[in-house]
């Protein structure tokens, strides 16, 4: 009797039968059965359910579940169908095999609708596993989740979970999975919004918690926003509110003021960096309110935290740097080289995010937002580094090393100071400018960015003697010449900007009528600028470049005379020629009062003609005739 009471359990194939069914009730019951077999690693079993049920009853039961048939159904068996087909949707993405299929994948939009209406924690971590798997098991089809719709309802769900939830830990994986993953044909304008909505969603999570997720989604922020894509920095300019921009502050503030490893500090100021190049230098400046914390750092301190953890990154930085590169202890070729290069990566970072700090500085903005004693305390906190970055360069040169793109970086930082500050460091920076200008990237093959970044400066001190003499002393002014003589090539190739040009041209016009008093024998090699200058000048329309273009040829033109430039290969009648229609051009303008510049160097041309006049008679010929001197 015993043995008769007891019924045989349900197998595999009685299950299988069910699922081929074609009542939907017995479709059901032998999903509910499945759920025993389709557990632990039992591929084949979970294979042979999947295929027995098929994925359209399957998004059929979800969409069932999820009230979108049309079939009125009583809100308890709604939540059963859900919580079933969740259940097993879970279950088979499980088998990779499956994960991989185009009818899984289709069903992600319908899955992240489900989350975000916010059901209980036990759906929520189902569904963030399915997303998970899916993810991980097809690279082809990531799209699918960066769309909008997609990515919004993912946003909205994560930004809700507890702190300690599974769905929160399941839902960070599927994110650094998506960062991970992430390339650059992926950027464009079908995913960017959905992209802009999981840094949002990174955002918050960076500000609220405290846990080892902040720190993930510190480095997902930082992963996304240094890849300096314009489509996403756009969208994320045009978000109405700016509470995203307010949480990531939060977030850097939490990182730098506590005691944190240096690597996650670094994130934090590259962090930091992403945001002022998204919306500019005074999001540092930006007052923020943010209800669920009871303080907010002031601005004032707030930036001055973003200053000191920079410059003590530098500092750190440099001196890890030049002991890694100079210290003779044996080491591993290969695991110094990769320190270093560690090291440049990161000093790379913290330089960038001082040189938006300078033109923070510089542009006055910070004025009327932060106190005058705060401001003091930026510039001293940048004179200290600039000068512990002037010596690393000394120790650099007394190594007799001037290539590298960690030197050309240092110059760059030292350049964008000075350009704002010429007489900072003074006595250090005169002593080592001859090297400076020397120096050159790792993939140059001549000194000429070092130049350019010392421009700015060098067309401010050269305006007094003292400034001349220290840059004949190391015969700087060459280094500007070939600087110019490249830009000028650069500039008929590009069209790029000529601000560079003009500022190399000041330099030179600075230093030659500066000549006298320094009573320093000045290269004639400058003379090939009487040839290259016409032409390039000619090529514009820009009154100020002619004329910029002429007054440095009338300097150039009292180093030499008509009777040594014509005994010269490259030089003949016709360049004498284009010289003059120069000097012409630029004389037989009429120039506003109120424009000084121009003025002042129609006056060196015409100086200029009266000194040297009798030394170029084909040149001073052509002015006479076209312009009656």
């Amino acid at each position: 009797m015993a043995a008769a009471a007891t019924a045989p359990a349900p197998s595999l194939d009685d299950c299988l039968k069910l699922l081929r069914a074609d009542r939907d009730e017995q479709k059901l019951a032998g999903l509910l059965l499945a759920t025993k077999f389709c557990q632990g690693d039992d591929t084949d079993s979970i294979l042979k359910v999947y295929r027995a049920v098929g994925s359209r009853f399957l998004r059929r039961l979800l969409m069932t579940g999820m009230g979108k048939t049309g079939n009125e159904k009583g809100s308890e068996d709604k939540e059963v169908y859900l919580r079933l087909s969740v259940t097993v949707l879970a279950a088979f993405s499980r088998v990779p095999e499956i994960a991989s299929l185009a009818e899984m994948i289709d069903v992600v939009p319908l899955v992240a609708e489900v989350v975000s209406k916010l059901p209980e924690q036990s759906v929520a971590e189902e569904c963030f596993e399915f997303f998970l798997l899916i993810a991980g098991a097809s690279e082809q089809e990531l799209a699918k989740f960066y769309e909008p719709k997609v990515m919004d309802a993912l946003a909205l769900s994560i930004s809700t979970l507890p702190a300690d939830s599974k769905s929160l830990e399941l839902s960070t994986g599927l994110l650094q999975l998506l960062v991970n993953k992430l390339n650059m044909d992926m950027l464009c304008t079908a995913t960017i919004q959905g992209l802009a909505s999981m840094v949002v969603c990174l955002a918050k999570l960076f500000c609220v918690l405290q846990n080892a997720i902040k720190f993930d989604a510190l480095h997902m922020l930082s992963s996304l926003l240094s890849l300096k894509n314009m489509l996403l920095f756009d969208v994320l300019r045009s978000i109405p509110t700016r509470v995203w921009a307010t949480h990531i502050r939060v977030g850097v503030t939490s990182i730098l003021q506590n005691r944190i490893v240096s690597y996650e500090k670094l994130q934090a100021l590259l962090l930091a960096d992403c945001m002022m190049s998204i919306l500019g230098e005074d999001w540092l400046l930006q007052e923020c309110d943010v209800s669920f914390q009871k303080e907010v750092m002031p601005v004032d301190k707030f930036v001055l935290l973003i200053l000191e953890s920079a410059r003590v990154e530098i500092a750190v930085l440099l001196n890890e740097l030049a002991y890694l590169k100079y210290d003779e202890s044996p080491k591993s070729s290969t695991s110094r080289e990769d320190s270093i290069l560690q090291k440049q990566r990161s000093l790379a970072i913290a330089f960038s995010l001082l040189e938006k700090f300078i033109k923070l500085i510089s542009s006055g903005a910070e004025d009327q937002l932060m106190r005058e004693s705060t401001i003091m305390k930026a510039i001293s906190g940048l004179n200290e580094t600039i000068g512990i970055v002037l010596d690393f360069l000394q120790d650099s040169k007394d190594h007799r090393e001037r290539k590298g793109d960690d030197l050309l970086a240092a110059v760059r930082i030292i350049g964008s100071y000075l350009a704002e500050a010429p007489h900072a460091c003074k006595d250090k920076t005169r002593h080592l400018l001859g090297y400076i200008l020397s120096i050159e990237g790792q993939d140059e093959s001549s000194p000429f960015y070092s130049v350019c970044f010392m421009l700015p400066m060098l067309s401010q001190i050269t305006l007094e003697a003292d400034g001349c003499r220290t840059l004949a002393s190391c015969e700087g002014y060459k280094s500007v010449a070939d600087c110019l003589l490249k830009l000028i090539e650069l500039a008929q190739v590009t069209n790029e900007d000529t601000g560079t040009i003009v500022l190399a041209c000041d330099t030179i016009i600075n230093f030659l009528n500066n000549r006298k008093n320094l009573q320093v024998q000045v290269d004639t090699g400058l003379t090939k600028f009487l040839r290259v200058l016409p032409l390039w000048a000619v090529q514009s329309s820009d009154l100020s470049i002619i004329i910029l273009a002429s007054c440095v040829c009338a300097l150039i033109l009292d180093l030499t005379s008509e009777q040594v430039l014509l005994s010269q290969s490259d030089f003949d009648i016709s360049a004498l020629e284009s010289l003059s229609h120069l000097f012409v051009t630029s004389l037989d303008q009429k120039i506003g009062d109120d424009d000084r510049d121009l003025l002042e160097q129609q006056k060196m041309i015409i100086s200029g003609y009266r000194r040297w006049a009798a030394k170029y008679p084909i040149i001073s010929r052509i002015m006479q005739q076209a312009l009656n001197i």
